[in-house]
């Protein structure tokens, strides 16, 4: 398998813009449904049929589906809701164990098979914008013993959990999607309190999405978390974690508030700083240690940003020891799980 089949197994894509079919045939790692793609049950099963005659290598086909605000099968269900994970919770482990096996249940139904869920931020500001509900509790214990109950009710349902927003978007005051939240805690609180549940998990999960969030903690210059060798380097070295780490999705505001090195096409229109800045992100990520991208989107912009890095990789040996090393992760997911 050449350099660029392995680079495209690092990115799961989105439906808007149509680019995921010629990445399918490419070698693209997997795609990511949400509520526009989900109009009728035979409508998605189709789309899921289509895909997965079109993928050369199994992709990972995946969703957000927390249930409460975060339920993409919404138009589908005729009026009924799944519970968010604090209200589900709060109605006790049997009830969170069942909704979660129905959850797995009508996912697996579809022909999916990773959930970006739970949720185990720790929700301490009663002020966050975009955790809220999303949270089992704002008891780090509590949160510890609802990711053990959902992760392995996924597992046992033939659904991969993939468990977020790693190191912790609990105590952000600003929402990802628009802006880069700052986390100005020590890593002492970090540790007892946010990180904790990751770290409660790090060696039984499959997989963990890395937030958008610059925390001081682990940079002092404004990165986001899911592009920081340092933070990365600690879910791995001192957490133990060995499975897959994912960003958020790279269309987030959060994710693109990494400067220009170099003052690089300074000198042209916008919609090429914005291009480089993206592409930029994406190395930056890559060279990190992360293994796999979100983008919501398959538009030719986001399939330039792999083929332009894969273009890079030819004649930089770290950009191939990391793309190698992360094809291997996800390999090892898929011969494992599917």
């Amino acid at each position: 398998m050449d350099l660029k089949t392995k680079l495209y197994q690092m990115f799961i894509l989105g439906t808007e813009g149509d680019g995921y079919i010629q990445a399918l045939e490419n070698g693209l790692g997997g795609m990511i449904f949400f509520t526009k793609d989900i109009q009728s049950k035979d409508h998605f099963k189709s789309l899921i049929s289509d895909i997965k005659s079109k993928a050369i290598i199994t992709p990972f086909l995946s969703i957000d589906q927390e249930g409460g605000r975060v339920e993409r099968t919404e138009n589908i269900h005729n009026g009924k809701k799944y519970l968010s994970a604090k209200f589900a919770y709060a109605k006790g482990e049997d009830f969170l164990q069942t909704q979660t096996r129905e959850i797995a249940e009508e996912l697996k139904s579809y022909g999916l098979n990773l959930n970006f869920a739970p949720c185990i931020d720790v929700n301490t500001n009663p002020n966050n914008p975009i955790i809220g509900e999303r949270a089992f509790s704002d008891n780090v214990d509590d949160v510890i013993k609802g990711e053990k109950i959902v992760s392995q009710t996924y597992r046992e349902n033939g659904i991969i959990p993939c468990v977020k927003h790693f190191p912790g978007h609990g105590d952000a005051n600003t929402d990802s999607h628009l802006t880069l939240p700052e986390i100005d805690l020590p890593i002492e609180e970090m540790e007892s309190t946010h990180i904790k549940p990751f770290a409660a998990c790090a060696k039984t999960i499959e997989m963990v999405m890395a937030a958008h969030l610059h925390c001081t903690c682990f940079e002092r210059d404004v990165i986001p978390t899911s592009l920081s060798k340092n933070a990365i380097s600690y879910l791995r070295n001192k957490l133990g974690f060995n499975g897959v780490i994912i960003s958020d999705d790279m269309i987030m505001a959060g994710a693109t508030h990494v400067a220009l090195q170099h003052n690089l096409c300074q000198n042209l229109a916008n919609h090429c700083k914005s291009l480089v800045r993206k592409i930029n992100a994406c190395e930056i990520g890559i060279r990190a240690g992360l293994n796999m991208f979100i983008y919501r989107n398959s538009t030719p912009e986001t399939i330039e940003i792999i083929e332009t890095i894969a273009q890079k990789a030819l004649n930089d040996k770290e950009l191939q020891e990391k793309i190698e090393y992360s094809y291997e992760k996800i390999s090892k997911l898929k011969e494992n799980l599917f």
